[in-house]
This record gives structure tokens, sequence and C-alpha cells, in this order.
């Protein structure tokens, strides 16, 4: 399957799409956790539509386009007193799944608060992942690279941002 290039447009019409899904599925839940930093947009617009208390847990297991091992940050980053007991944990795709499958247990075994349920959100469910998340938008049965909108700053660095806008005024 050929690489796919998302826009920003369609970025975050796929974000309203999820949004729309997990509505339509009437689940409730009082927090979202969103893995930084691929799901931290998805996880922010979702929180202003739901107003929901959002948590951010780091996670990496990227080094650009080659996958290392999974780690993850030592807290969970939040700002309410608790966290609440029915997570939506929210990223952008699902590629291999092992990130969905390690949080899961992570979560369980490192937050001091009694958690119900755990229900999982992206926008993109590749067929080799090893998981399944609850809702997403777009199944890709193959495994393409998806060029996300926001990908170009990675191969950016501060003077060439201000060589980039220089030109433009």
């Amino acid at each position: 399957m050929p690489d796919l290039y998302v826009s920003w447009s369609d970025y975050h019409q796929k974000i309203e799409q999820l949004a729309i899904q997990i509505y339509e599925s009437g689940w409730e839940f009082n927090q979202i956790i969103c893995l930084a930093r691929g799901g931290l947009r998805v996880g922010d617009i979702l929180s202003r539509i739901y107003q929901q208390p959002l948590a951010i847990l780091a996670t990496s297991s990227y080094s650009g386009t080659e996958r290392n091992n999974l780690i993850f940050s030592r807290h969970l980053t939040m700002t309410a007193e608790n966290l609440g007991s029915r997570i939506l944990l929210v990223d952008d795709l699902v590629d291999s799944g092992i990130t969905l499958q390690q949080t899961i247990p992570w979560l369980k075994q490192n937050t001091d608060f009694p958690i119900e349920e755990i229900r999982t959100a992206v926008l993109w469910y590749k067929a080799c992942s090893v998981i399944a998340p609850n809702y997403y938008v777009d199944y890709l049965p193959d495994d393409p690279w998806i060029h996300q909108p926001f990908e170009h700053y990675e191969q950016m660095n501060p003077a060439e941002l201000a060589a980039k806008v220089s030109q433009l005024c």
C-alpha cells in the first residue's frame, strides 16, 4: 500500500468523526488520557468537545521511522486532583499495538486511583496491530506509513523556520 498523506483539514475531520463515533456509542467517560506525542492533538480536541479533564502520558517507541523499545514517562501529568475512573485512552494510531497493549496495565499499576474501565480511541487502526481499539476512524488492512500534517517540523530546526518565515515577509 502506498504512503498515506493527511492534510490538516483531513486530520481535524478525522478527530471530529472519532468524537461522533464515541458519542453515538453512548459510552460515558470522565477522563481522557492521551499518549504523547501522537495523541496530544487528538486528546486536546476531544477534551474540549466533551469538556472532560485531559491527562498526558508521555511514551516513545519511534525514532524517526524506526520502531524502538517502548518507554514510559515516570508520571501521568494532569491538573485534576483525582484521575477519573472511566478512562478514554487516546492516541493518533495503533500500528503494532504494543503501546496501547502495554499502557493499559501501566495505568492500572502506576496510579493510586481506582479504574473501572479503560476504552481506547485512535484515528487509524492498522490490521497488523496486536490489539483492536474500541473506537477508530479508518481501518487500514495494509501497513502504510502515515504522513501527518505536522511531520515536516521533525525535519526543521529554528534557524530554518526563521529563514522560511523571513522569505514570506
